[in-house]
């Protein structure tokens, strides 16, 4: 059996060596993590620096989560220094090549770490931090390309081995998937274009695992926005974090769900589990 994790963690600097209050709750998710024994840890929005985790960041990783590697793609230039960033951690072990692709994805979307990648004998597993279409939906048409060259690069890799692929979407697929769909249709992660996107992607050959799972259960969210303080005490929240896999393995998966991060808002980590 394989466990899988995928968590944004909104700054690893942040989560690994801030005191802050909101960093004192990330350390406890991460805690909460280690005690899984995962095989894969995907992480999204790093925001690291061009040239990765600093040696003190390697050492409070490994602090948590020993006998793992390392493998990381940040923001390089043109695009904003500081900005998204993925990572993931494998066990050491774990026979595993990584890749960084480039979808030739418009602005400076390929620069920003978005995508990295692992390819083992038996699967490709894809950490993915989609573009989001920002306020006033600025970068919608960019990021509906995206998810046209995504959704390919996803099926080219499924055409060769099957593909487990994880992380922010940044998309609320159906009104199932978060709390307030009659006045959000116009807002970023849940507009007409984007959910096409998502339809379209699950289209080529992928499953969503959690729907897979548990059917069309309501009120369940991986997601609630830190402005409003009371967004997870109400729960008022939004499902856009995903383990998809190939359509032909989705039979063998065993578990699919969100693991609770406590009074942390912003993106709680989800966790797969599936007998490859």
């Amino acid at each position: 059996m394989l466990r899988l994790i995928s968590w944004n963690i909104d700054s690893i600097n942040a989560a690994l060596t801030s005191t802050s209050a909101r960093a004192l709750l990330s350390q406890e998710v991460l805690k909460k993590l280690a005690t899984y024994d995962a095989d894969i840890i995907a992480i999204q929005e790093t925001k690291l620096p061009a040239e990765g985790p600093s040696d003190k960041h390697l050492e409070l990783l490994a602090s948590y989560f020993p006998g793992y590697k390392v493998e990381w793609v940040s923001s390089v230039p043109p695009a904003k220094k500081g900005y998204a960033g993925t990572m993931i951690l494998y066990k050491e072990g774990f026979s595993a090549q990584k890749i960084i692709p480039q979808l030739g994805a418009p602005d400076t979307m390929d620069n920003e770490g978005r995508l990295i990648a692992l390819e083992t004998d038996s699967f490709y597993f894809v950490n993915v931090y989609t573009p989001n279409s920002g306020d006033g939906l600025k970068r919608l048409k960019e990021r509906q390309q995206w998810d046209i060259l995504y959704a390919d690069y996803l099926s080219s890799l499924d055409s060769k081995k099957p593909v487990i692929a994880c992380g922010d979407f940044n998309v609320a697929h159906k009104e199932i998937d978060l709390a307030n769909p009659a006045s959000n249709h116009f807002s970023a992660g849940f507009t007409d274009e984007e959910r096409e996107g998502f339809t379209k992607l699950l289209a080529k050959g992928f499953t969503d695992s959690f729907r897979h799972v548990h059917g069309d259960v309501k009120s369940v969210y991986s997601w609630w926005g830190q402005r409003i303080k009371t967004s997870k005490i109400n729960n008022s929240g939004w499902r856009i974090d995903y383990f998809l896999v190939s359509d032909r393995i989705k039979d063998k998966i065993l578990k699919s769900e969100m693991i609770d991060s406590g009074p942390r808002q912003d993106h709680t980590p989800i966790l797969l589990e599936i007998d490859l």
